[in-house]
């Protein structure tokens, strides 16, 4: 289901609606191997630049930092509410299980729950371990879910991580089965459409958001992309996150440079403006790629699969 619209409608305001009925910002910042120490100062600045959605995680060692960080900005600009900011974070592998994942929450309600209340949204990260923990997990979030007011942390919406089909076929299946993931965060990226994986996640209602739409790095100097860059005077950088926007992902955007986290939004217009309570400012901002752009990135038979985290590719195969 590669999509081949070259324009899209899209603000750096724009949100998208999850299955659970809440908005989720299409723009995301991510803290991905971002180190502690400048966290806070690095989400600081891109809540300054305009990102409403911030995404870490257990494994990244800066869930503490972060949330401080997103306070900060809060306390400084208090015309911007704590509904107005969307925060995500994971449960990493070993902390998968019924109970270990209890223990988990717990952690990350010590960590964020004094600076920013609650968390948005909670994945599980990985689907690396057996079938039993992974069940234990989502019955764990589940329950936060169902049962708010029973836990140490509100959590208002639960997904999943660099899931395949086969794995969301087996929590479909489970018994124990109520509520369905809002997000599956995965690699996608021209070089790795994942078109089985996107057209069984659309059927079931489930938005794409999209980490490393720049690749990892490792496509920047293809020479493909190149000639596109020269030949139509648009950045590589820019072409790669409007192709993300206009296949309808949430956009995930880690760098820990502070001028580049300002030029990857930069690539959405601006719509209305936080103080405008009476949105009179509101722009109906468009994101485009010139059509031969598009048409050139459309790889449906693209196979490439990258490993995560070291691990087997094949356990994120797409059928």
């Amino acid at each position: 289901m590669s999509n081949l619209t070259s324009s899209i409608q899209l603000t750096k305001q724009s949100t998208y609606r999850l299955n659970d009925g809440l908005h989720i910002p299409v723009a995301a910042y991510g803290t991905y191997l971002i180190d502690s120490a400048k966290a806070a100062d690095l989400v600081y600045t891109a809540l300054e630049d305009g990102y409403r959605h911030i995404d870490t995680a257990i494994a990244y060692h800066n869930e503490e930092e972060v949330a401080k960080g997103i306070a900060k900005f809060l306390k400084d600009h208090p015309e911007v509410k704590r509904e107005d900011i969307w925060f995500t974070t994971k449960i990493d592998n070993p902390s998968q299980g019924y109970e270990e994942t209890k223990r988990a929450i717990e952690k990350i309600a010590k960590e964020v729950k004094p600076h920013i209340e609650y968390v948005d949204l909670v994945l599980i990260h990985s689907p690396i371990t057996s079938k039993e923990r992974r069940l234990g997990t989502y019955k764990a979030l589940q329950e936060i879910i169902i049962n708010p007011k029973t836990s140490v942390l509100n959590v208002k919406s639960i997904g999943v991580s660099n899931y395949g089909v086969e794995h969301l076929e087996e929590l479909f299946n489970w018994d124990g089965f109520l509520i369905k993931p809002v997000v599956n965060q995965l690699e996608v990226h021209p070089w790795l459409p994942r078109l089985e994986l996107r057209e069984y996640l659309y059927k079931h209602n489930i938005l794409v958001e999209a980490y490393s739409p720049l690749t990892q790095g490792y496509k920047l100097n293809d020479p493909e992309l190149l000639k596109l860059s020269e030949k139509y005077g648009i950045s590589k950088i820019e072409i790669l996150l409007k192709w993300s926007y206009l296949q309808g992902f949430i956009v995930l955007a880690k760098t820990d440079k502070p001028d580049r986290i300002k030029q990857n939004l930069d690539v959405l217009p601006n719509g209305k403006k936080d103080d405008d309570e009476l949105q009179e400012n509101i722009s109906l901002g468009i994101v485009d790629l010139d059509p031969a752009i598009v048409e050139a990135l459309n790889k449906p038979d693209s196979r490439e699969v990258l490993t995560w985290g070291g691990q087997d590719p094949t356990l994120f195969k797409d059928n």
